[in-house]
């Protein structure tokens, strides 16, 4: 009961559809206005779906330029593994490596892989084309949300916050599940917690030692924000711009490491894990004390560049997606995510 009053009250752990429901008239009023349900197709226009859903990392990667981005490689799925292996190898990987699907989301299969054992046993149970990435170890990972109009020659870093992973810290005396259960953020998903890491649930984890619960640097998973708006910079402005003009990524959000929040500002020592385009949430609305009102403001801010971004390229050769071709693909996506959500 408990637990229950604590998410009716902080609207940050409320449900996605109850939390975007007061505000989705005003989504409804863009796809009336635009002439199309599915208006915001056209506003990343090398982005299969605006990148809204169902896109994959690779389209993505292969618009980056190369230095900007972790060493990777994709793996099909039933794959002769001696074969898996030596891919792995002769592209120069190390232990430890990261390993996620090529189309996924918030977290899903999602891995650290440590040893080569463990790459086996992910590569017989996936059923999906997945990737093999370089753990990227710079100590600072961040988000950075972003939008241009096509007509302009300067945008907008309107997003700028810190992530901190899902962890807990030993105290040499307590066992992990004891620790799980009494995290401020944990304790909520122990059901989880307990299927990754139940194994070692009573283990007792060494003073000072950090446990992280989760690798994935995402809401969903837990991970803590920080609001760094006060840190934007024009160097930021200036990066970003000259990455949108290179890959007509005009509306989203990238997921960065960094070795500090210095050297980002200066455009220096980044790897880009991901860019998550019109369907990303503007995340800095989460984890700084704002009220809900002000949330809704924000979002709806954002999806105003949205629609204006969207319906510019629809007019300059980026036709908006058929109902028909719009409804099947998100059919084929919800079914390839709920394969990925069994298997995870």
């Amino acid at each position: 009961m408990k637990k229950f009053f604590q998410k009716l009250i902080n609207w940050e752990l409320w449900n996605f559809y109850v939390l975007y429901l007061p505000i989705f008239p005003f989504w409804i009023w863009n796809c009336i206005k635009s002439g199309s349900v599915w208006y915001f197709s056209s506003s990343n226009p090398t982005i299969t779906f605006g990148g809204f859903e169902g896109e994959g990392k690779k389209e993505m990667y292969e618009q980056l330029p190369e230095h900007l981005i972790p060493r990777t490689i994709y793996i099909r799925p039933g794959l002769p593994f001696e074969e898996v292996q030596q891919q792995v190898e002769t592209a120069g990987f190390t232990f430890p490596f990261i390993v996620k699907p090529d189309i996924g989301m918030k977290g899903i299969l999602f891995r650290k892989i440590d040893t080569m054992a463990q790459l086996e046993q992910y590569h017989e149970n996936i059923p999906v084309e997945y990737i093999v990435q370089a753990l990227v170890d710079w100590p600072v990972e961040v988000s950075v949300f972003y939008y241009r109009h096509p007509a302009q020659q300067k945008g907008t870093v309107s997003g700028f916050i810190h992530k901190e992973l899902l962890h807990i810290v030993g105290d040499g005396q307590s066992t992990l599940q004891q620790l799980v259960e009494t995290h401020p953020r944990a304790k909520f998903r122990l059901e989880e917690m307990k299927h990754r890491h139940g194994h070692r649930f009573a283990d007792v984890i060494p003073a000072q030692e950090i446990f992280y619960l989760s690798y994935a640097g995402n809401h969903n998973r837990g991970a803590q924000f920080t609001n760094l708006h006060r840190e934007i910079n024009e160097k930021m402005h200036e990066l970003f711009d000259d990455l949108s003009h290179k890959t007509r990524f005009y509306y989203g959000r990238y997921d960065i490491k960094t070795t500090s929040i210095e050297d980002l500002k200066q455009g220096k020592n980044i790897s880009i894990l991901e860019f998550n385009g019109c369907g990303a949430e503007p995340n800095h609305i989460y984890d700084c004390g704002m009220p809900l009102w002000k949330a809704y403001g924000t979002l709806l801010t954002h999806w105003k560049a949205l629609y204006q971004i969207s319906r510019y390229n629809h007019k300059n050769g980026t036709p908006y997606w058929s109902f028909k071709k719009g409804k099947d693909f998100l059919k084929e996506s919800n079914r390839h995510f709920r394969l990925l959500k069994e298997y995870d």
